[in-house]
Parts: structure tokens; sequence; C-alpha cells
């Protein structure tokens, strides 16, 4: 029985002691069929069709000034944590990108080589960010520490805002579960209804949370540019 709600998110498989929960993160690579690879199928019809969409969109993004190659980054980013968050769907299949682990693990490295980039490169561009256009005289050193902090806490907002999401729908469903066993047969029924409807959600959740992390991470890069 469960002593905490959040035991769910517990990495608890182990071997040797040392916990395999996190294998979990390069499932996506098995699930995806032999074939896919040596011929043309429709799941590669479709997957090219995604990633070429997302590579125009991030290159809009990014703009012209932009390095040749860079939205790659982003469209690999993507793939990654849409294939986590659905497989955090399955039962029994450890959701990584619940982890703040996982997550910050992501956002901060990349965020840190924006960062460094900029302000090795483009100096005074990154100091013109720190002072919108138009901003009075007097508002300026107020601007410049509200564009500072805004800009340091970008990779936490970004690993929270993953992992709460999936977080929270997979709280929703654990809490519906758990009242199943003690419903009558009616209830029971409106319960395993709702349940797949939320299910139904936590997969379009799945699909924007991977989406909204890669286009957020490739406006941060397209600041620097």
């Amino acid at each position: 029985m469960m002593t905490n709600l959040f035991s769910v998110f517990d990495p608890s498989s182990s071997l040797f002691n040392l916990s395999i929960n996190w294998m979990s993160t390069f499932l996506g690579l098995l699930f995806i069929p032999t074939f896919y690879w040596l011929m043309p199928s429709r799941h590669h019809i479709l997957w090219t069709t995604i990633t070429t969409t997302l590579h125009k969109e991030f290159k809009t993004l990014i703009g012209p000034t932009g390095h040749k190659g860079s939205t790659f980054i982003f469209i690999s980013l993507f793939s990654m944590i849409l294939f986590n968050n659905f497989l955090g769907l399955f039962p029994y299949i450890f959701t990584s990108t619940s982890h703040m682990v996982l997550t910050l693990s992501l956002a901060l490295p990349l965020w840190l080589c924006f960062m460094i980039y900029g302000w090795i490169n483009q100096t005074q561009h990154m100091f013109a960010h720190l002072v919108p256009q138009g901003t009075p005289a007097v508002l300026m050193p107020f601007m410049v520490c509200i564009e500072t902090i805004s800009n340091v806490i970008r990779p936490g907002t970004l690993a929270v805002r993953l992992a709460a999401n999936m977080i929270a729908g997979h709280l929703l469903m654990t809490l519906m579960g758990n009242t199943g066993p003690s419903l009558p047969y009616f209830l029971a029924t409106l319960l395993i209804g709702g349940q797949m409807a939320l299910l139904l959600l936590e997969s379009a959740v799945s699909i924007i949370q991977s989406y909204v992390f890669a286009v957020l991470s490739t406006l941060y890069s397209s600041e620097v540019n």
C-alpha cells in the first residue's frame, strides 16, 4: 500500500543495487520497428512529415542568422521527450520526464550553451536585450534586474513546466484508479470512461509539452544570434 501519493513516481526496480528505471529513457529506440530504418513505410512517411514540418518552423524561429543544422538539435529534443512522455502512459513503465533530474539535465546545459555563446560572441547584443527598446531612463536599472532574473530562471521554468504537467496527469489518474475497487458497478463504469478520457487528454499533453519545450528552447537560442 502506498504511504505517499508521490511514491508512484519513485524508482523501484533495481539490479545489483542500481536503479534500472532510468533505462526507460532509451526504450523508445526498441519500439521503432526494423522496417522503419530499412525501407520507406507509413511510419517512415509520417515521422518524416512531422520532422520536416518542425524543421521549417524551427528554422523560421531561429531566423536567417542561425547556424545551418541547428534545428536538428531541437527536433531530436522533441522526439526524445515525446517518446518518454508516451511511454509513461503505459502501465509499469517509469516516467522519466516527470523527474526534475531529467528535465533539468535537458534544459540547463542548453541554456548554459546559449548564454556562454551569446556573451562571448554577441556581447553588445546580449547587453541590448537587458534593456528593451523605448524604456525610460528612470526604469532602466529595474528593467536590467527584471531581465536578468527572467534569463536566469529560464532553465528552471522549462524543467518545472514539463515535470509538473506530467506529474499532474499521472496523479489524477492514480487518484481516480484508487477509488475504483470501492465503487459500485455503475459508478465504476463511469470511472472507466473518465479514465479513458483522461488518458486521451494525457496523450495530447504529452505531445504539447514536448513541442512547447522544443519551441521555447529554439526561441532562447534565437535571442543570442
